[in-house]
């Protein structure tokens, strides 16, 4: 935050923030949460061969789970919204996790596609780059395990005889191979494009009413960014690395930086805020504490 905000021009930047039409900033505010109820559509794509909740149910869930991650250190939510899914839908929790890692899975297949494509108009940083190869080698590896276990299921359970989990991972199996060979794994895999083309919709918004003009796929490539910078560990809420991360995106668009810091800052309020105030009321209707639902996951 104190490199960003470095000979930042407050006086003359904070009007030119408040000045961004209300219309662009709703905008972006419905697109934001259109995408946690397009994460839950797909999440309960995912589990129906094995039992889900109504979409909504999964929707409060995750949000619950966005919620802990601004505000707790370690990034817990998704840990919190498997044990809510499991909780409300009797899933098992191992399948409702493993659930979660498809869900990534997903996520980084298209996260790379998007990298590939941007990386031909864009000359990205090199940190960026090594970090999508490393994240490709980690979905090939997770992919590789996947699919051995749904295809060879016969020699997995071969290896998985030799531990002492072997009941729980023959169930976790059984359910693996259901999500895997019904037809929702593969509507799941294509709504996961929806869910990372609406994610670029508050950055193409807000970046329209501030008056950058930006094009959609100049976004895109802004949204890369941020979703391969985030894969690290990061402070709660990713502050501070959101900005460095949506400065350093839309410089390489030739946005000077001033315009660039004050981009980057509403983009961050606009994104964050909504999912604090829908993500602590989706806690509040729990009627629990964050603290006892992290201490009942972790029992």
């Amino acid at each position: 935050m104190i490199v960003v905000y470095s000979g930042f021009d407050w006086k003359t930047e904070i009007p030119r923030i408040q000045q961004t039409p209300w219309q662009y900033v709703a905008a972006a505010v419905l697109c934001d949460i259109a995408v946690y109820c397009i994460q839950g559509w797909r999440w309960n794509e995912l589990l129906k061969p094995v039992g889900s909740l109504p979409v909504w149910r999964s929707m409060q869930a995750i949000y619950i789970g966005l919620f802990a991650n601004e505000v707790l250190p370690l990034r817990p939510g998704e840990v919190l919204r498997s044990f809510l899914q499991g909780r409300w839908s009797g899933v098992p929790f191992s399948v409702v996790l493993s659930s979660v890692v498809i869900e990534r899975l997903f996520d980084g297949v298209w996260l790379i596609l998007g990298f590939f494509l941007t990386s031909l108009f864009v000359d990205l940083p090199v940190l960026l780059v090594i970090g999508s190869r490393i994240l490709g080698v980690v979905l090939i590896v997770i992919g590789a395990i996947l699919s051995f276990a749904i295809l060879r299921r016969k020699q997995a359970e071969r290896w998985m005889d030799r531990t002492i989990w072997a009941q729980g991972l023959r169930h976790l199996l059984d359910s693996l191979e259901s999500m895997g060979r019904a037809p929702s794994f593969y509507r799941a895999f294509l709504i996961s494009f929806l869910y990372l083309i609406l994610q670029i919709g508050p950055l193409y918004f807000i970046q329209f009413g501030f008056g950058l003009d930006l094009s959609f796929g100049a976004c895109a490539a802004v949204l890369v960014i941020l979703r391969l910078g985030s894969i690290p560990p990061q402070a709660p809420g990713n502050v501070g690395s959101f900005q460095a991360l949506a400065v350093l995106g839309v410089m390489l668009f030739d946005v000077d930086r001033q315009s660039a810091t004050s981009y980057a800052t509403l983009l961050f309020i606009v994104i964050t805020v909504p999912l604090w105030v829908v993500g602590f009321f989706a806690l509040l209707a729990t009627k629990m504490k964050l603290s006892q639902l992290t201490e009942a996951a972790h029992q």
